[in-house]
């Protein structure tokens, strides 16, 4: 991929009938062509709807050819991409209701970690997991499998409850777990099948957590003590620049929990840090959450970023690979042998594990998996020439990427490692028979052979 792939492209219109149906569909007047997040990426159409309710959602659908859900814009590629027409549900992020006897609650699709985690925590309960970014939305974060951290946790998708959305026919569809298959194969639904609106989540109750950070850990001892390592949290992230076989930083999330004791002064040769640190140490912790084993609520531990600062590095790209947990050395090893080739190029990679679930299109269905990131500077030729690579040497473990973040694998090779693909495919058609929110990324990565 080159930086044509991140220019703009327009759609001609060509006819009366069709210019008259784009002019129904789309606002008033065309807006400036909105960027994502890191803006690597500025999106195709400046046709952005914001309604304020399912209803003005319907008539979007129903008065659009194309249209793609838009969420947090925190995608670095283009599955949120349009042509033609996007929505955005920014406007519609409420809490619809809170069910303290189910244990669960209903949000509309807008709505932001960070902003859903301290309403529930007020009232007493907990989501059982955070990405490390709490400026995401939970629609969006749902839709593309994004996850957090641990061993025995679910990815974020995981902790859905039911799913509203709106299908190609302008119709309200509501599905939960009692209907089985259908729910799980619309979960992670990539924004194939609709236009996300409300999502019902399962809670826990509320509980406090604390972080300690230990400084370079030979990697060498991940071979026989992997599981050990990453199990010694409720969520344990390994940050790594690739440098002379070793873990920069090991942050290890725990639940507070009556007669604790204090922390060990060394994890397998890694040693306790002494001050709060950034992931990637040359910068300032002040946007990390708090460590050092200082006490505070679920939300304000399980993610790395605070809530009100700048998330991650700012300006970057991102690439994350999945592969079976039992592969995660062999898999480390693998990707260890290109570092003179990519540690120039990053600002640090995050190593992490996922429970395995039964979502259709999620990278770890039926497998728990770890997931090595990247986060890298933003020099795209250079990055996008570098992912063939990591993705050849991870090729013998099955490797799948994250649906919203930068790969070059072939469609063929993704789709062979999707085993539910032919069956969500069929979902999808039910739901979506014409294509109207398949866009490009979809046609090429799930269609195109």
């Amino acid at each position: 991929m080159t930086k044509r792939t991140f220019i703009k492209t327009s759609s001609v219109l060509a006819g009366g009938a069709a210019l008259s149906h784009l002019t129904s569909c789309s606002p008033k007047t065309e807006g400036p062509h909105l960027k994502n997040w890191a803006g690597n990426l500025e999106y195709s159409t400046g046709n952005v709807h914001y309604p304020k309710t399912v209803g003005e959602v319907q008539e979007a659908v129903k008065k659009c050819n194309k249209l793609t859900a838009l969420g947090s814009q925190h995608s670095f590629n283009k599955i949120a991409d349009s042509t033609e027409n996007q929505v955005s549900l920014k406007e519609m992020n409420k809490v619809v209701s809170l069910d303290k006897t189910a244990n669960t609650v209903t949000i509309e699709a807008g709505m932001k970690y960070g902003e859903l985690a301290p309403y529930l925590h007020e009232n007493g309960f907990a989501l059982h997991n955070l990405a490390s970014l709490p400026h995401i939305t939970v629609a969006g974060s749902c839709a593309t499998g994004t996850h957090g951290s641990g061993v025995t946790n679910g990815n974020l998708s995981t902790g859905v409850a039911a799913i509203e959305f709106v299908n190609a026919a302008g119709e309200v569809v509501s599905l939960s777990k009692k209907d089985g298959e259908q729910f799980l194969g619309a979960v992670v639904g990539l924004g194939a099948l609709g236009i996300v609106t409300k999502l019902t989540l399962d809670l826990q109750p509320t509980f406090n957590m604390k972080q300690y950070v230990y400084r370079n850990l030979p990697m060498g001892e991940l071979e026989k003590n992997f599981n050990t390592i990453v199990s010694s949290g409720y969520s344990v992230s390994l940050f790594t620049d690739w440098k002379n076989k070793n873990i920069n930083e090991v942050w290890v999330k725990s639940k507070v929990a009556a007669g604790d004791s204090a922390p060990s002064p060394e994890l397998f040769g890694a040693k306790l840090a002494t001050k709060n640190l950034h992931p990637i140490e040359d910068l300032s912790a002040e946007n990390c959450t708090e460590q050092m084993g200082v006490a505070g609520p679920w939300f304000e531990r399980m993610p790395h970023f605070k809530m009100g600062f700048k998330p991650s590095a700012g300006k970057e790209l991102q690439a994350e690979y999945f592969v079976p947990l039992e592969h995660a050395y062999e898999a480390m090893m693998a990707m260890e042998k290109l570092h003179e080739k990519i540690t120039p190029h990053l600002f640090i990679s995050e190593i992490r594990t996922i429970h395995e679930d039964n979502l259709w299109m999620s990278p770890c269905y039926k497998k728990t998996c770890v997931a090595l990131h990247t986060t890298w500077k933003q020099e795209v030729d250079t990055v996008m020439n570098l992912l063939p690579l990591i993705e050849e040497q991870l090729a013998p473990y099955n490797a799948r990427p994250h649906w919203a973040k930068l790969f070059t694998m072939p469609p063929s090779a993704l789709q062979s490692r999707i085993e539910k693909l032919s069956t969500f495919k069929e979902l999808v058609k039910q739901y979506d028979p014409n294509g109207k929110f398949r866009n490009d990324f979809l046609s090429r990565n799930l269609y195109n052979s």
